[in-house]
């Protein structure tokens, strides 16, 4: 199973400040069935107990300062940052992260900083997730709470899929250019639901790579891959994808079924009909005149249906 890194809190365990919990019934019931959790707490990490006083960040929110609410001399924010080191071997195994919200550990964004006047902006990152993001900046990470909006929810499992095949190519042996060429023919049409700018990028970095700079090329490819699909798919980028797809039956098919299969494709560019339609439809087409092209392709399966992420989705 995929090994995806978890705010401890997240799956139930009572690891709060308050003694209490913020369990996710996503991540605990569904994800939990196909990511290998490992759960971590920096809090409770560093020797903080359970109940604790609160902790909040303080201080410039670039480089802010995690304390004690209560006021006082102790100050957790390099404690909380060598965690992060502490557990480095346990988090290059994982393919993803999911944070917990607004914690001053733990938050991804928007985290309240406080001034000397005890007054807050909330741009801030909790200090253990800002350390998480230096030491592994191509790691997928995720909120909670941002994991309720289908489209960012599907962006994340793709991240941690495309990421836990990449590791897996590298990891069992060094990255050639066949590689690369077949991980991008692959995924391609993922990226291009996602953000045009870096599949229009990516096609002739994979172009340039030759084995005395296959590693340099393969770092900024999985980087770009990943910030691109970071991005939250569109109708209109599906759209394309979807009439790009229908040009490989155009041979097969009779005119009542291409005419059929672009009027659905564009009643779901229109909004009339969810994305689901069009992709079913595809795929029986193509199971009816197979195409060793698009059989490779991962767009049509980026992730187990159990999900059904997509059911939901634009």
């Amino acid at each position: 199973m995929i090994k995806v890194g978890i705010s401890q809190c997240l799956l139930g365990v009572k690891v709060r400040f308050d003694g209490g919990h913020r369990n996710s019934r996503f991540c605990s019931t569904e994800l939990s069935q196909l990511f290998e959790f490992t759960p971590l707490c920096p809090e409770v990490g560093i020797g903080l107990p359970i109940p604790r006083k609160t902790i909040r960040l303080v201080g410039d929110s670039e480089t802010p300062r995690a304390v004690l609410s209560s006021g006082g001399d102790d100050d957790f924010t390099q404690q909380l940052s060598d965690f992060a080191d502490e557990n480095i071997e346990k988090i290059k195994q994982l393919s993803g992260y999911i944070l917990c919200k607004a914690s001053p550990s733990c938050g991804m964004e928007r985290v309240k900083v406080y001034n000397q006047h005890g007054h807050s902006q909330s741009n801030g990152i909790g200090i253990f997730a800002s350390r998480l993001k230096q030491l592994c900046p191509n790691l997928p990470l995720e909120e909670d709470g941002r994991l309720n909006d289908p489209l960012l929810r599907d962006s994340f499992i793709k991240r941690v899929y495309l990421y836990s095949e990449w590791q897996q190519i590298s990891s069992c042996r060094e990255l050639s250019v066949r590689d690369l060429i077949n991980y991008h023919t692959k995924h391609k049409m993922t990226l291009l639901a996602h953000c045009q700018k870096t599949y229009r990028k990516l096609g002739p970095m994979v172009a340039q790579a030759r084995p005395d700079n296959i590693n340099e090329i393969g770092e900024k490819y999985i980087q770009l891959m990943l910030d691109g699909v970071k991005r939250p798919a569109t109708r209109s980028n599906n759209t394309n994808v979807l009439m790009h797809l229908q040009g490989h039956l155009k041979k097969f098919l009779n005119n009542e079924d291409k005419a059929e299969l672009r009027r659905i494709i564009i009643d779901y560019n229109k909004g009339l009909a969810p994305i689901m339609a069009p992709i079913i439809l595809l795929k029986h087409h193509f199971r009816n005149n197979p195409n060793q092209y698009i059989k490779r392709l991962s767009f049509f399966d980026p992730y187990p249906k159990q999900l059904a992420i997509r059911v939901a989705m634009i």
